[in-house]
């Protein structure tokens, strides 16, 4: 499977729903994976693809609300979409809390489920692209050395070379040397990128004010 053919995985224990849903996802030219409980989606080996979860309160073992708890703990999975049977207000309210992205009761439009869908599968791209591309600036990061780290996290604060010379008791002429060499390998194209990435890394400067 390519890796951007987006996929939606269908959780219900009800035949007839995961049937009804496979054929109507699979009429708008989307992949679907189904699973009849958690402990089955959670066995599986899924596409690394974009996509989302649809996924029903109430499952025979533990619960959807147990199976979101359990994906929380990972910190990396796709949206999810709860359906069910019952308009349970204070359910769908955490289910939302802990970032589902709707809450459907059924029986639900066509049209307001492949919107949700959608939606998710958009989230979901933009957050496997942002874990791509910070696993490039640290992986870019890493190939400096601990004396370019150390003129990194100061030139992103705006200072001098000079200025950071005296911070690391170095001539000015090495740090230019120093902060030619972040510049390339961390492929930053001003001093305003190169902040940014740093920003994002988490660097602030180690030695003393």
């Amino acid at each position: 499977m390519s890796e951007d053919q987006a996929i939606v995985f269908i959780v219900d224990d009800d035949p007839s729903v995961r049937n009804g849903l496979d054929a109507l996802l699979r009429s708008v030219a989307l992949r679907v994976q189904t699973f009849s409980s958690a402990e089955e989606f959670l066995r599986s080996t899924r596409p690394d693809a974009p996509g989302c979860i649809v996924l029903d309160i109430r499952l025979p073992g533990p619960s959807g609300l147990d199976l979101q708890r359990e994906l929380l703990k990972t910190g990396d999975y796709p949206p999810i979409i709860f359906i069910s049977g019952h308009a349970d207000v204070p359910v769908s309210v955490r289910a939302m809390k802990d970032g589902a992205i709707e809450f459907l009761t059924k029986p639900f439009r066509d049209h307001d489920l492949l919107e949700a869908i959608q939606l998710g599968i958009a989230r979901d791209r933009m957050r496997r692209e942002n874990a791509r591309a910070m696993a490039e600036l640290r992986a870019r990061f890493e190939t400096l050395t601990p004396r370019e780290r150390e003129v990194m996290a100061l030139i992103a604060t705006g200072r001098s070379n000079k200025q950071v010379g005296g911070k690391l008791d170095v001539a000015e002429i090495t740090v230019k040397v120093h902060r030619a060499q972040v510049m390339r390998k961390m492929e930053a194209h001003s001093l305003v990128d190169l902040a940014r990435m740093a920003d994002r890394l988490g660097i602030t400067p180690q030695t003393p004010e």
